[in-house]
């Protein structure tokens, strides 16, 4: 399998990003979540993609991973209760450091980068909802779009679990340890992850360290958050996508709610909405072949 790692400059911004398979086969971009380096695309689901006929780029969104970090730029949210009020009301916060659109506009910049015209654009969580305007904004560098374990933020929809939410956004503590941070990922993976399909002990130490190892930065994750609520809903840019759009959701998701989904697959013209039973707010490896599956069948038929 051909794999090569790289720096695409965007504007001011460098971005890290890793190619796997042929470069002459269509491309696809994964754009990951909330906070979550490229590499929560594990190699070797990208390479089960690749060894299907394309040519999969993984990369770290801004202020994550080995990508650019806006160092000392503030988020923009004065109080989060009110932000999150608002946000549910479909209100942006204006003030943040940066919106979807940057984001999306950071992915289209990859492609720049690696001479890629027209890309398959797969996003997770808040990935997804970066894909989803990308396709809106970039429409003719889309093949197909999937959207997975997200959401359009739609006025009034059902809010996060609160026990999810809260254990995406607990503050970590202050002067903590490796360790001890290792442990607040493992925990919060085990509140939003897969129930049904748990990843076992030792597999999921090794990843959580492997994260915190490659980049560990709150600050980043802060301003991601700030930039979902800053884009409030993104049913405008729903009903401008042109490209096949499949919406896939976990059934047992309780932080982004199959509400969510619903919402995307309603606002999209055409989209398929499919559920993969027992996922919850993760990819879990014993999913894999069916949810890579969906992917390709989408890919082809688009």
């Amino acid at each position: 399998m051909t794999t090569s790692t790289g720096t695409a400059r965007v504007g001011e911004l460098d971005l890290c990003f890793e190619e796997f398979g042929d470069p002459n086969d269509p491309a696809v971009l994964l754009i990951m979540g909330l906070g979550a380096q490229m590499v929560f695309w594990r190699t070797e689901f990208c390479e089960q993609i690749a060894a299907a006929g394309y040519h999969v780029i993984r990369f770290d969104n801004r202020d994550c991973g080995l990508s650019s970090k806006l160092d000392g730029v503030r988020t923009g949210l004065t109080s989060l209760p009110l932000a999150m009020l608002r946000f549910e009301f479909g209100r942006a916060t204006s003030g943040t450091a940066y919106t979807m659109t940057e984001l999306a506009d950071d992915a289209a910049g990859v492609l720049d980068h690696l001479g890629i015209d027209r890309a398959h654009i797969v996003g997770a969580s808040m990935g997804g909802m970066i894909a989803q305007v990308f396709v809106a904004e970039h429409a003719h560098r889309t093949l197909s779009a999937t959207v997975i374990m997200s959401s359009n933020n739609r006025p009034l929809l059902p809010p996060p679990g609160p026990r999810q939410l809260l254990a995406l956004l607990k503050p970590q503590p202050a002067h903590a340890t490796r360790e001890e941070l290792i442990e607040v990922a493992l925990e919060r993976g085990a509140v939003i992850g897969s129930r049904s399909y748990p990843a076992a002990a030792d597999v999921a130490r090794a990843h959580a360290a492997e994260y915190f190892d490659r980049s560990h930065y709150p600050a980043g994750f802060a301003r991601q958050f700030a930039a979902i609520l800053g884009t409030g809903s993104l049913v405008r840019f729903d009903q401008r996508i042109l490209a096949p759009t499949l919406v896939m959701h976990g059934s047992e998701d309780r932080l982004m709610r199959l509400t969510g989904a619903k919402a995307v697959a309603k606002s999209v013209p055409g989209a398929r909405l499919t559920v993969i039973d027992g996922m919850a707010h993760d990819l879990p490896r014993v999913l894999w072949d069916e949810i890579i599956g969906e992917l390709t069948q989408h890919f082809a038929s688009a």
